[in-house]
């Protein structure tokens, strides 16, 4: 039996499946290992969500200028593992990764079945960063990024963000909210505001393969403060 925290942490071992896990993020909860050398997975569900709103999306001057020189190739879901893999790994900045192996093997089920979604910096043939999350109708939930030269996760992000506004989401799932994501304007709601608009925006049929990324871009860096 698990048992729920005040925290929002429902703590406790199970065995964890695709489908259910797809279940429990239609019902606003996610889980987490401990690090990447646990077996144990915990369920979350905050008190306060942190979201990215699409419609008031910050792009910092000093990134504008990055996505204009256009630095990396941009592709999505080419692949996905290797980005999962590449958030898995230790840094100086990131000693401790949470991503296990069982995490990687039902990330990789939910893509396989359309469920997850990569976006992917490239240079001169080699991956250098990178993020995942899954996506249920209208709503993306982020799940980590990574980045192997300076500005790759940054760039994905709004790559990101322009093809969710493109495809039709209503929702950008950030988990928690952290000094990095206050620069594009995340903030945290209360977990009842953030379960009615999750129960709105999966409602929405979107197409996240069915972009034109570049008119997607340019329509967000317009609109976008910056």
């Amino acid at each position: 039996m698990a048992c729920v925290a005040s925290s929002g942490i429902v703590i406790g071992m199970f065995t964890l499946s695709a489908p259910m896990l797809l279940r429990a993020y239609a019902a606003g909860i996610f889980p987490m290992a401990e690090s990447a050398e646990s077996r144990e997975l915990h369920w979350f569900d905050p008190e306060r969500r942190g979201i990215l709103p699409l419609d008031a999306f910050h792009v910092p001057r000093s990134l504008r200028k990055t996505l204009r020189r256009g630095p990396f190739e941009l592709r999505f879901d080419s692949a996905f593992r290797a980005v999962i893999e590449g958030c898995a790994e230790s840094t100086e900045d990131r000693p401790k990764t949470w991503i296990n192996d069982d995490i990687i093997r039902l990330y990789g089920e939910l893509f396989d079945a359309g469920f997850a979604h990569s976006v992917e910096c490239w240079r001169d043939g080699r991956l250098v960063g990178g993020l995942y999350g899954v996506s249920i109708g209208g709503a993306y939930f982020g799940e980590s990024m990574f980045s192997r030269e300076t500005g790759a996760s940054k760039v994905a992000l709004v790559h990101l963000v322009a093809r969710l506004r493109a495809a039709g989401f209503a929702l950008l799932d950030t988990q928690f909210v952290t000094e990095h994501l206050c620069r594009f304007g995340a903030v945290e709601i209360p977990r009842t505001d953030y379960r009615r608009r999750l129960a709105a925006a999966m409602e929405r049929k979107t197409d996240f393969r069915g972009v034109d990324q570049q008119a997607a871009l340019a329509d967000l860096l317009e609109s976008a403060s910056g």
